[in-house]
């Protein structure tokens, strides 16, 4: 990936000096700003390439929108709920958390509260302190040989499930991403929820907050659990169902409930808090002094790798960056950018196009599948006004547009060097580009079926003309261009065939109007690459 230029980072929040420090020993300049308002983070944030933050700041539309230089986001922390992220990609913004800062404090505060809960140890703290010695009152039951289900089998879930281990209990779980192979290494047989649900005594959730997880834990899911089973969160308010749990601890469905977090922080609604079978903490999954230094030196280390180019870790929206750090990749994403450039200006420029197919031939092109199709929609889309097509959020603006993307990879032949071949397709018509890289440069051998007689060497300021062969075409070009003031540096031919070709210049300096070329040749186009 080329390095992204940061200069500026505004932290918005309490984070560890670290931060600051790393950031700052690598020549970027940091503010540092709290207790924002939003129309405050709106006015300010146009003077930054970067916004640190950590869960307090709402980093909306509106935010995201009024940053005009921002390149970058980064949380401290785990989860991006607070980041509309969608917006940010938009917007190519590169959002990125610290998924694994907080991992071991997240995890030690989940442990800590199916203990406490087994043992009602915060209530007897209470009451002993309220002068009271009510030893049956606070009758617990043993962890050894109880069932923990635990939801959501990341960094946090595995963690807690050793630690648990240890206590004897029976660990079961439940994830989508994570395979039932690896999660029986660690110990944890793993199931889907209808059957998970039956069978646990204890359930903690470590999910990311989505559609498919608000309310996961509601008054069918709680129906189907043991009766006074007891859940935990320490993951997102919202993933347990509030007025749901309220009404299971009434029931007695649920017999406890250890929470770190809620829908609305602070909870303006007591209910869940005053209760006597809940314990409840104010958001302290990563408030641990070890949380806060990692997380911090986490984030700015990030960034830093990334501004040099070096490594991507810990983004949310830019997967696709990743691959893109070699010296090798960088020369196929400019390919990729140039013929598309190309083929806009030449061809696809004259009417809205729908499909374009990206076809790429070779073993040394099989790593490029993932970036390739972003690459060569820049080189389409960068003459459009409604937004800077990158990487991030290029497929976004096709997708948008109404532009179908496909793409191929077929294996060497023999010893053929890596070939992309793009097709446009516009109300029925076909333009094609074949293309390579020689010698770490971007180069053109085929235009719309006019096969150049030698590569075309996609550099510079670059000029092709649609005409049929005849022996003054050169001649009257060259004049006509030097009329202009303009010099040919170099020129290549098709190598023959019937009717209308394509022919290369490569100019001095662009023609300030192509207009001077209509008497002379069918089409023209012109671009700097």
């Amino acid at each position: 990936m080329a390095p992204v230029t940061i200069k500026s980072v505004l932290i918005s929040e309490s984070v560890n000096p670290r931060c600051r420090e790393i950031l700052e020993e690598n020549g970027i300049q940091v503010t540092e700003k709290q207790n924002m308002k939003k129309e405050d983070l709106i006015a300010e944030i146009k003077d930054y390439d970067g916004l640190v933050v950590r869960s307090a700041t709402k980093v909306t539309a509106d935010v995201i929108n009024a940053g005009t230089n921002l390149k970058i986001i980064g949380r401290a922390g785990t989860g991006v709920d607070n980041v509309d992220v969608d917006a940010a990609t938009k917007k190519g913004i590169i959002v990125m958390n610290t998924p694994s800062g907080n991992t071991i404090s997240a995890a030690e505060l989940t442990c800590a509260l199916v203990i406490s809960l087994s043992r009602n140890v915060p209530q007897a703290v209470m009451s002993m302190k309220a002068g009271n010695w009510d030893r049956k009152k606070f009758m617990g039951s043993e962890l050894y040989g109880k069932t923990l289900g635990i939801v959501g089998l990341g960094r946090i879930g595995k963690e807690v499930a050793s630690r648990m281990q240890s206590f004897g209990m029976k660990t079961i779980g439940y994830d989508p991403i994570t395979p039932r192979e690896v999660s029986a290494s660690w110990g944890v047989d793993q199931m889907d929820l209808e059957a998970l649900w039956p069978q646990c005594d204890f359930i903690t959730v470590h999910t990311p907050l989505m559609p498919s997880t608000v309310g996961l834990l509601n008054d069918e899911t709680f129906a189907k659990c043991k009766k006074g089973v007891r859940v935990v969160n320490c993951a997102r308010g919202g993933i347990i169902d509030e007025s749901a749990l309220l009404r299971a601890l009434e029931s007695g469905q649920c017999g406890g409930a250890g929470l770190d977090v809620f829908v609305e922080e602070p909870p303006t609604d007591r209910s869940l808090v005053n209760h006597p079978n809940v314990i409840s903490c104010p958001h302290q999954g990563a408030s641990t002094k070890e949380a806060q230094v990692r997380c911090a030196q986490d984030i700015a280390l990030q960034m830093v790798d990334m501004v040099k180019g070096k490594n991507l870790v810990g983004t949310v929206n830019a997967q696709v960056l990743s691959s893109t750090f070699s010296q090798e990749s960088q020369q196929w994403i400019k390919l990729g950018q140039a013929v598309g450039a190309v083929l806009q200006s030449c061809t696809a420029s004259k009417q809205a196009f729908n499909q374009v197919h990206i076809t790429m031939q070779g073993d040394c092109m099989k790593s490029s599948t993932g970036y390739m199709p972003s690459a060569v929609l820049i080189g389409l889309l960068s003459h459009k006004s409604n937004g800077c097509p990158n990487l991030i959020n290029v497929l976004s603006l096709a997708k948008e547009s109404g532009i179908t993307v496909n793409q191929s990879h077929s294996p060497s032949d023999g010893d053929a060097q890596g070939v992309c071949n793009v097709e446009v397709f516009a109300n029925g018509a076909r333009y094609k580009a074949s293309s390579s890289v020689l010698g770490g440069v971007p180069i053109l051998m085929e235009l719309d079926g006019s096969v150049f007689r030698q590569p075309v060497s996609l550099t510079g300021n670059l000029l092709f003309f649609k005409a049929s062969a005849s022996p003054q075409l050169l001649t009257s070009v060259a004049g006509c261009l030097a009329t202009e003031g303009v010099e040919i540096e170099s020129f290549i031919a098709p190598a023959g065939g019937e009717g209308d070709q394509w022919y290369y210049v490569g100019v001095s300096a662009p023609l300030g109007s192509l207009a001077a070329l209509k008497p002379l040749v069918k089409e023209a186009a012109q671009l700097t690459v």
